[in-house]
């Protein structure tokens, strides 16, 4: 039954906008010890699959970064919430596809875990020969699963000082390599350049699809956008682009003026230490497989600070357990941190250490999380086009983005195709995991058919687990759902049922328009409601007029009088003159 409640007028008063305290260093440091850390083995790579071209291939990859740099800042900048592509999607499309890309998301971000720290133990190793590689990588996880209990300041200070110290550790490997070049010249690199190639085309290809690994961990700031400061998200950005494509190409080229091309193979993991050691000694040498062993844990600590956001934003979004937004003293989720850790020591354990079985899982995942996201901004262009952002991607950026992330896909597959298995091996249990819980109210329903035939003969034991699993259901569907709406057309009220119906686990909707006086509503529109009413006899839709204006301030008030969470309030995407940015509204989503 549609039922009016006006209420009374409220005073406006200004809101600012709900930013984290991360300024631009410890915000870039974060994410930037991932993506920087790649340089560490994408030379390598680069050159075992495309030779002499590598340079070329990382050249065309930060081209492609470039890219990328405007699809993100445009998604973000209009819907400035944490989960990177999962966010993207679940405000463009339905739960279903966004939790398959927030899949993706944390499988890449449990490899880059597991990988970044054993390969850190592995550079430890050449500076400590006693040390046990296996447990010293589970033990470096456990550093910085407290660490981010701790909280996302206390992380940042660190992964500062990872961070400027990597920078520097390669600009002084960068200098010394100089000086050796101009005593010795570029004989190497003539020789190198005289290699002959099979096919030009072919080289590329296969060096771009390696080259792709060095942007790993460019998602990792829309993953924690909201503990960033205002207007900082576009910055590590830049600042991610600009390192990658300064040091990822020169390293390359650096290694081709020292390393003939048939040394590489034999220095893939250490080729940035064995370059120092050619050039300056063994000091240098040390110098930088110290930095390796530090950057490479920086990036198991963007691990932990990104996925932590991910998984936060998910289960405010009910896809996961509700236990796992339960904070400490520090505000901080440690069971989603926790649950991390143990997640990544299980794979750790069951790949017993061999980095090569997670190189399919971290490639595959990676790639298709940066894919997901251009196609986050398709959508967005086309689904929410009248929401306002700061900057827009056009249309042959986008494109071109997405089709040189796939043709890396493909590049990679065609290489390793066995990568492909592994990754599914890793998928399908994760997605399941995740569709079981978007399901729950099916399977709920299931369980409590066969409940009630068993009931029948066995009454008096299940009859209470029979009205537990009831009671479970009306739980769930208690939970209930704002629309805010000025008066839509019915076939705009009938698209937010329709969407209200297939995505959310509730039988309650509150409809709230927003008017200066009660004489404003909209005359048509409460028969409209009526209407849909008798059409949707399973929804319970309460029609309510709310006196005041509508804005942040009308929001929250609504949200702690009525104790309903702002991300289960809805509003139809809004035009280029409304007055509030979507992150002011408090979470609030967008359904039309």
């Amino acid at each position: 039954m549609v039922s009016k409640h006006p209420q009374a007028k409220t005073r406006k008063t200004s809101t600012a906008p709900k930013h984290g305290g991360l300024k631009e260093l410890p915000a870039t440091a974060i994410c930037g010890n991932d993506i920087t850390s790649s340089v560490l083995y994408v030379s390598a790579l680069s050159i075992i699959a495309g030779g002499k071209w590598a340079c070329l291939s990382l050249v065309i990859v930060a081209a492609v970064l470039f890219l990328f740099r405007g699809i993100y800042a445009e998604v973000v900048g209009a819907l400035p919430l944490n989960g990177g592509a999962y966010n993207a999607l679940l405000n463009t499309t339905s739960k279903r596809w966004a939790s398959i890309a927030a899949c993706l998301t944390i499988l890449s971000y449990m490899a880059t875990a597991v990988i970044s720290a054993g390969e850190a133990m592995h550079y430890a190793h050449g500076l400590w020969h006693g040390l046990n590689i296996f447990w010293a990588t589970i033990v470096l996880m456990a550093i910085f699963m407290v660490l981010t209990i701790m909280g996302i300041q206390e992380s940042s200070r660190v992964s500062v000082g990872i961070f400027l110290f990597h920078l520097s550790s390669l600009t002084l490997l960068v200098a010394v390599i100089g000086i050796y070049l101009s005593r010795h010249g570029l004989s190497v690199l003539s020789l190198n350049m005289a290699t002959p190639t099979e096919s030009v085309p072919k080289a590329l290809f296969y060096g771009f699809a390696a080259a792709l690994l060095g942007i790993s961990g460019f998602e990792s700031s829309s993953n924690f956008v909201e503990e960033q400061a205002e207007g900082v998200f576009p910055k590590t950005l830049r600042n991610m682009w600009v390192a990658v494509s300064v040091f990822n190409p020169l390293m390359a080229f650096l290694a081709l003026a020292i390393v003939p091309i048939g040394e590489v193979s034999a220095h893939k993991e250490d080729l940035l230490a064995h370059m120092g050691n050619l050039a300056g000694g063994q000091w240098l040498s040390y110098i930088v497989s110290v930095d390796a062993t530090l950057v490479l844990s920086g990036a198991v600590l963007t691990s932990f600070v990104g996925v932590t956001g991910l998984i936060k934003r998910m289960t405010l979004d009910r896809v996961l357990p509700q236990l796992l937004l339960k904070t400490n003293r520090r505000g901080t989720t440690h069971w989603i941190i926790i649950v991390f850790f143990l997640l990544a020591v299980s794979v750790h354990f069951i790949t017993q250490g061999e980095i090569g079985a997670l190189a399919g899982v971290y490639t595959i995942s990676f790639l298709s999380v940066m894919a997901l996201f251009g196609i986050g901004n398709v959508l967005l262009k086309v689904k929410r086009a009248r929401l306002p952002r700061p900057s827009r991607a056009p249309w042959p950026v986008v494109l071109l983005g997405i089709a040189a992330v796939l043709v890396g896909l493909a590049g990679n597959y065609v290489n390793n195709p066995e990568y492909f298995w592994v990754f599914l091996q890793y998928f399908i249990p994760t997605v399941l995991v995740t569709f079981v819980m978007l399901g729950r109210i099916g399977l709920l329903k299931v369980c409590l058919y066969f409940i009630r035939r068993i009931s029948q003969t066995i009454a008096g034991i299940t009859s209470s687990l029979a009205k537990s699993l009831h009671d479970k259901i009306d739980e769930i569907n208690s939970q209930q759902i704002v629309f805010f709406t000025r008066g839509d057309s019915k076939h705009n009220l009938n698209e937010a049922m329709l969407y209200v119906r297939n995505n959310e686990h509730t039988n309650r909707l509150k409809v709230v328009t927003v008017v200066e006086e009660e004489k404003d509503v909209p005359p048509q529109l409460k028969k409209d409601l009526e209407f849909l009413d008798e059409v949707y006899p399973e929804i319970d839709i309460e029609f309510v007029v709310q006196v005041g204006e509508f804005g942040p301030e009308l929001i929250q008030k609504l949200s702690k009088d009525w104790n309903i969470p702002t991300n289960f309030m809805f509003i139809a995407s809004p035009g280029d003159h409304f007055l509030y940015g979507l992150a002011e509204l408090g979470g609030v989503r967008l359904i039309i």
